[in-house]
């Protein structure tokens, strides 16, 4: 038995409540070393000397390039647990419980694994909406500038703020709230239910990432009626929007730092920034904090309690002002964890639906806890899908063991609602990565469309925007061409929204073959929905040996059996219940 790889942490990923009556307990172990794996739970607080002990087998619901992931719900009167592993390789037995592992298990209840109590303030409370979301990422100077419309001005545009300062707006291509207001429909009939906007309050540059006023809507992009209209006519269409939060930095004209910059160490906002000091050199690099040493960014010090609090009213104040549904919250990995608490709080009190999602790339589970953010981007889906469909660097097999692997670091609530994407504002173009092949883009869509998490499509993908630079990535959405797979998409999303087991069904692979076959299983207690994607430039053919393998794996009967799977094509299939 390969114990080293034996893993069990409480109150993680391997130990949750999904509700106030149920415990979802995993144990990792190396891949196909593990014959069986029982666990045996009671009550924690039995008032009997040896408390009572019931048996549950688990089942090995997922396998990864390194691992098996034994899984069991404990669905039971008790609201706090004592438990442990029995573990069997074909050749031993051990038991596994806190301390150790032995053949004996200890009469001390206090040494097996604990879930302490179950409390309902401390589960995670996902908006039931977020598992429904099909969301659309608009950068708002790109879109639209009218109905249909992206007409690039012909030079960037200035325009004064009038917020007491002299302070200056800018623009690159000119697209405004109205023109986003103006393609509802086109949203709409695509099926999209929630929008992401990139930053619209009053900044700089052109990005908006460089915030002067958080109280007001920038200029170039429009009025807060018109930020007020849009989110408006949007519920009435029955879509969501989330506005960006840049938290972490301001702008150069933000008023706290003018003020240091004018004033000095003896400004009384010296402490609103962090790692500030003075005098302050205002040059590249400069020599106090800011975002990727930008001087134009410098650092909030979002651990001071006047900051905290008043940027605690900025995500308050849009709620109550023009009711957005949530917040994409920028750099949310740099700032510090008590102020997300907080932020949470304030928001939850005054929307309790409100959605928070976090911009972190890496792995993020101390953020999602139930305590802080929702959901996260997950750039490792990206990164995958990159390698797989765009690059071919990755077989079926790599692809499935590292999108498991993916969906099992968090527990499920959580990975449910991970946002999903293929290329968003800040990284080029999927199409580029895949060298201009729009069959793989399309191919790369319907899997977004039809795996485990929130499809996000960035503005323009389904038009077949690419490119590289920002510049080029950031490009105004093609509206004057009917060279679009729009209709496809829609297709997909609507296939999505009628199919529940898509949208909250667990995910199992179940063929992968080095040709580029993939078949995945997502499977709830009502329906199964069997997808099967040909990630290669020949047909597929579909013999009786692999519909014969592929009924006994997913345990029913696939209605619309085919013969082959054209090249780089993607189908779903509804499976019935023997």
């Amino acid at each position: 038995m390969k114990k080293e790889a034996v893993l069990h942490v409480p109150l993680s990923q391997f130990a949750y409540a999904y509700d106030e009556r149920t415990i979802v307990l995993r144990l990792r172990a190396a891949k196909g070393d593990l014959k069986s794996c029982k666990v045996f739970y009671g009550d924690r607080v039995d008032p009997k000397p040896q408390i009572e002990t019931f048996e549950k087998e688990m089942v090995c619901a997922a396998k990864d390039d390194l691992y098996d992931y034994f899984e069991t719900v404990i669905h039971d009167r008790y609201s706090r647990l004592c438990y442990y592993f029995l573990l069997w390789d074909g050749k031993q037995e051990q038991y596994y419980y806190e301390r150790d592992f032995s053949r004996d298990i200890p009469e001390n209840r206090t040494e097996f694994f604990q879930f302490p109590y179950i409390r309902r303030e401390d589960m995670f409370h996902i908006p039931s909406w977020a598992k429904d979301m099909v969301m659309y990422h608009i950068f708002p100077d790109s879109f639209a500038t009218g109905y249909r419309t992206m007409e690039k001005q012909p030079n960037e545009q200035k325009i004064e703020i009038k917020n007491g300062e002299k302070a200056i707006s800018g623009n690159r291509l000119g697209g405004t709230l109205s023109g986003i207001k103006a393609n509802l429909d086109y949203l709409q009939q695509l099926g999209i239910n929630c929008i992401y906007v990139n930053p619209v309050f009053a900044a700089n540059s052109y990005h908006k990432y460089d915030t002067i006023d958080y109280f007001s809507i920038d200029p170039c992009l429009g009025t807060k009626k018109e930020a007020k209209e849009l989110v408006e006519d949007c519920h009435a269409r029955g879509i969501r929007v989330l506005f960006d939060g840049v938290f972490n930095h301001c702008g150069p004209d933000f008023f706290a730092f003018r003020d240091v910059l004018a004033h000095g160490e003896k400004s009384e906002y010296l402490d609103w920034f962090y790692g500030m000091q003075a005098p302050v050199d205002y040059k590249d690099p400069p020599n106090y904090e800011a975002f990727a040493y930008v001087k134009e960014m410098p650092k909030l010090n979002t651990g001071n309690p006047k900051v905290e609090q008043y940027l605690i009213k900025v995500g308050v104040y849009w709620i109550q002002e023009i009711g957005i549904d949530g917040w994409r919250l920028d750099v949310a990995n740099e700032i510090n964890h008590d102020f997300w608490r907080h932020f949470r709080a304030a928001v939850r009190a005054v929307k309790k639906d409100a959605l928070l999602i976090g911009e972190i790339w890496e792995d993020a589970q101390c953020w999602l806890l139930g305590d802080q953010f929702d959901s996260t981007m997950n750039y490792r889906f990206s990164y995958l899908c990159t390698d797989f469909f765009a690059k071919r660097t990755m077989c079926a097999r790599e692809f499935d063991e590292q999108m498991t692997k993916m969906i099992y670091r968090y527990p499920q609530q959580v990975s449910e609602i991970q946002m999903n994407f293929l290329d968003s504002h800040d990284i080029p173009r999927f199409l580029s990565y895949c060298g201009g092949d729009r069959r793989k883009l399309r191919l790369a869509c319907f899997y977004l469309i039809m795996g485990y998490g929130i499809p996000s499509v960035f503005y323009g993908d389904e038009c077949y925007l690419d490119g590289k630079t920002e510049t080029q990535y950031r490009q105004g959405m093609r509206w004057d061409t009917s060279d679009t797979f729009a209709g496809d998409l829609k297709e997909w999303i609507s296939f999505r929204k009628t199919h529940e087991a898509l949208k909250n069904g667990r995910y199992r692979g179940i063929w992968m073959e080095d040709g580029g076959l993939y078949a995945f299983l997502r499977e709830n207690k009502e329906e199964k929905v069997l997808v099967m994607i040909n990630n290669s430039d020949e047909p597929y053919v579909c013999d009786d040996r692999f519909w014969c393998e592929t009924e006994q794996k997913i345990c029913g009967f696939v209605l619309d059996k085919v013969k082959q799977l054209p090249a780089m094509q993607g189908k779903p299939f509804i499976i019935k219940n023997r």
